[in-house]
């Protein structure tokens, strides 16, 4: 699947070294969830992981897995990828 990408989406993607191949993986097999603003988050979970897995093998997977926690952001209205980030782990916050 082919979209469109925003100056800024072309940007991030290049300043986090992200793959073009990992963003269409994340077309393709993403799974989605809209975030309230107009906007359609794409990431793998593990039953995209085990679909991906099934098309392209477990050796591609296993050295593309540093990016297996990317996810992009695509314009529900026009389908162009606004963004293209790097998910972390939820760091404990201590508060008093």
């Amino acid at each position: 699947m082919l979209a469109t990408q925003t100056h800024h989406a072309t940007l991030r993607v290049q300043q986090r070294g992200i793959p073009p191949l990992v963003t269409s993986w994340l077309l393709d097999y993403g799974a989605e969830q809209y975030d309230g603003r107009g906007g359609l988050v794409r990431y793998f979970d593990s039953t995209s992981m085990r679909r991906l897995e099934r098309e392209v093998g477990h050796t591609p997977l296993r050295r593309m897995s540093e990016f297996m926690r990317c996810y992009l952001v695509q314009s529900s209205s026009d389908g162009a990828v606004i963004t293209v980030g790097k998910r972390y782990m939820n760091r404990r916050v201590l508060r008093h």
